[in-house]
This record gives C-alpha cells, sequence and structure tokens, in this order.
C-alpha cells in the first residue's frame, strides 16, 4: 500500500514506511539502486526522458535514482516542505543555495558565528564572481534587517549558530526578507525538524547537514535542501546537477534508515544533554554554558516562541582561559571523542577560540555532542577530566 504524506499520520510513523512502496523479493528492507545508469527498451522512450530528467523514468543517477528519491520524501516531509533535493555533504547544499540565489554584484547577510566553510565561501570564492556579504550577530531582528542592501539576494540564518549557539528571529526576518525579495535560508542542522521548522515561519529553505543527526551513525555524509518545488528545480538543474553535486544511492540509502529512528535518538540525546548541561553550569570550572534549554539562557524567550527542543549541541566557556590546561581536559576525557563532526550515537568534544561580535576578546570555549551514553557516565567523565587537567 502506497503512503500518501498528506494522510493523517504521525511523523514517526511516516518516517518508517513513507517512500518504502516497492518491495523486491519480499525483502522487508528497500532496495539499494546502486547504478549508474538506467536502461531503455527503445530510443522513443530514452528521448521522452528529457521532458522529466528527475524521472521516473530514471536515466542517470547523477540526476535522479529511486533510492534518493526514497530519502528525499521522508525528508520533505520531515521539515514540511514541498520538496527536498539531497547533496553529498552539508556544505554541498548550502553551496547550491547560495550559488542558486547570487549573481554579479550580490550581497549575502549571514551571522558572523557561522560554519567555518560558509565563511571561506563568502570570502574567498565568492568575491571573485563580484558577490559580497556582510556579517551580523543576529541577536536583533532589527541588526539582520539593517544590514539588507538594494542588492542583498540572500540571508542565511544558523539559528542555533556555530559555537556559541546564539537564535535569530527566524519568524521576523524572513518577513522583512521576502518584503524585500530577499531569499531566506536557514541551517536547521542543530534544531532538526522535529524541534524547529523554519518553512513554516516563513523560511524559503531549511538545510541539513544530513550527516549529523539524520544519519545518526557517523558513517555517511550528505546535505539537504528543503524549500518550494519550482524553486528546487532549478537548483537541481545547475548548481546540483551541473556541478555534480548530488548524493550517492548508498549514503541515500543509509540516510533513509537513520531517519526511521531520528525521534527516538533525538528525544533521548536531548533529555541527556539537558542533564549533562545542568550540571555543567553549576560548576565552578565554568563560566558559562551556550545552550537553550537552560532558564538562564539569555535568548530563552525566542527558544520558547521558536523551537520546540534543544538537541544534544552545546558548549560551556571554562573560567580558566587557559589554553594548554583546556586542551588536557579535552585529552582527559575517556567517553568523549575528540572529533570535529556531531550527531551520531557517541559524544564528542572539541575545542576552539571563538570572538562573536559583542565578545570584547577572544575566548576559548568547549563544544560537546552528546550521543546516547549515559547521562550519569557522561557527567562523572567531565568531573574527571576537570581534576586531572586541573581546569
Amino acid at each position: 500500500m502506497k503512503i500518501d504524506p498528506e494522510e493523517a499520520l504521525g511523523i514517526d510513523t511516516l518516517l518508517q514506511h513513507l517512500g518504502e512502496d516497492t518491495r523486491h523479493e519480499g525483502a522487508i528492507a528497500p532496495a539499494i539502486f546502486q547504478t549508474a545508469n538506467f536502461l531503455f527498451d527503445s530510443i522513443d522512450a530514452w528521448q521522452s526522458t528529457t521532458a522529466n530528467p528527475s524521472g521516473p523514468p530514471y536515466v542517470y543517477s547523477r540526476v535522479a535514482n529511486p533510492t534518493i528519491e526514497m530519502a528525499q520524501r521522508k525528508v520533505a516531509v520531515l521539515e514540511g516542505a514541498e520538496a527536498c533535493k539531497l547533496t553529498g555533504s552539508g556544505m554541498g547544499a548550502i553551496s547550491a543555495v547560495i550559488l542558486g540565489h547570487t549573481a554579479q554584484g550580490a550581497h549575502v547577510v549571514t551571522v558572523d558565528t557561522c560554519y567555518s566553510p560558509l565563511r571561506i565561501l563568502l570570502e574567498e570564492y565568492l568575491p571573485r564572481f563580484g558577490v559580497s556579504h556582510s556579517y551580523v550577530s543576529g541577536l536583533c531582528a532589527d541588526e539582520v534587517i539593517d544590514a539588507f542592501r538594494p542588492e542583498t539576494t540572500v540571508v542565511y540564518l544558523e539559528s542555533p549558530s556555530t559555537m556559541v549557539f546564539r537564535l535569530q528571529d527566524i519568524r521576523r526576518i524572513a518577513k522583512a526578507a521576502r518584503e524585500k525579495g530577499i531569499v531566506c535560508a536557514v541551517d536547521n542542522t542543530c534544531g532538526t525538524p522535529l524541534f524547529q521548522q523554519p518553512l513554516a515561519i516563513g523560511a524559503e529553505y531549511a538545510l541539513h547537514s544530513g550527516s549529523k543527526y539524520f544519519g545518526g551513525h557517523s558513517d555517511l555524509t550528505a546535505g539537504a535542501i528543503c524549500g518550494p518545488a519550482k524553486a528546487l528545480d532549478k537548483i537541481l538543474k545547475y548548481e546540483i546537477n551541473l556541478l555534480g553535486s548530488i548524493i550517492a544511492p548508498f549514503p541515500a540509502w543509509l540516510l533513509a534508515r537513520g531517519l526511521r529512528t531520528l525521534p527516538l535518538r533525538l528525544r533521548r540525546i536531548e533529555a541527556t544533554a539537558n542533564e549533562v548541561a545542568g550540571w555543567l553550569s553549576g560548576r565552578a570550572e565554568v563560566d558559562v554554558v551556550h545552550h537553550a534549554s537552560l532558564p538562564s539562557y539569555p535568548q530563552r524567550e525566542l527558544f520558547l516562541s521558536q523551537m520546540t527542543g534543544s538537541s544534544g549541541l552545546f558548549s560551556f566557556e571554562p573560567r580558566v582561559q587557559d589554553e594548554p590546561k583546556i586542551k588536557a581536559f579535552c585529552e582527559a576525557l575517556r567517553l568523549f571523542k575528540i572529533g570535529v563532526s556531531w550527531g551520531g550515537h557517541e559524544s564528542l568534544v572539541v575545542m576552539a577560540e571563538v570572538q562573536p561580535l559583542g565578545y570584547a576578546q577572544k575566548r576559548w570555549v568547549v563544544r560537546l555532542s552528546i550521543g546516547l551514553e549515559d547521562a550519569q557516565d557522561l557527567i562523572a567523565d567531565l568531573a574527571q577530566a576537570m581534576e586531572v587537567s586541573g581546569l
């Protein structure tokens, strides 16, 4: 029986069944169409596909593939989007949207704490084509809106943002952007569609690194663009197909597998993260914890109005800003492993020196990604590492 995404079913149910209508030889798991090419019975049949290159019938996996389509349908319904296009990485999704909405002389507005590869795209790559940018803290919607120029074509939000987890008022910013003909895109990787729905409050695009919570097992790289079908068809034609950034079938299959358990994993991860963040906020070694679940979070009202959960990624600023001690702390951890990505089943730690807008000087920040371990075991690990390092 085919499952209609408009059917009155819960999201947990849709993630199990949507797009998995075709079963082969009775297999309970959907097939992986691990093929580059597709065959036709006649030249006429092949030529007819030019009217609909995304299939079915399918032509070439650089353009479309039934395994990829299955995963895209799940992500689209999860995000409440007309359509979804998957890419080979989160940065592939970001680049596709920004390149798809900029031309010579265009201007992009984004938060100063955005993902570092995005900064490279804005600062080193796009200026070659006459595209400029402005950074804002994003803490005040008016600050973001005031940064708009006549030539601005994209406002790119990251809410919560990298390392210090600042929120932006998506509803107000997206409304102002739409009135000026500016595309509003939101990186929703951290919140996920389970805890935040950017499209429902006005954004045109919601983007994800599927390598994180969507996959959930640290065994794939993927990106997702969710938004209007017509706009995505244009991005698919040029920035994805032409530039060759579509996801491969096997990672798409892994992503679909991960989506089936996303609600269970994320609820458990969030509960553990809230417990760990609460413990850290009471420690003398910690100056501030950047986690929206805490009552002390400076943007608490915006969080409650815009999100329904806080996931498992957050950071803290050690009171002692001593690089060797902070490094020793990270290396003394036993359960938290050092790794730059996040969102998998295991807990991870990294450290970075940051100076967001509004900071008087640079600060060392420790970022934690909470996995599926027991909360008390993670707390004990943090406590022993603080003692060993003298943090």
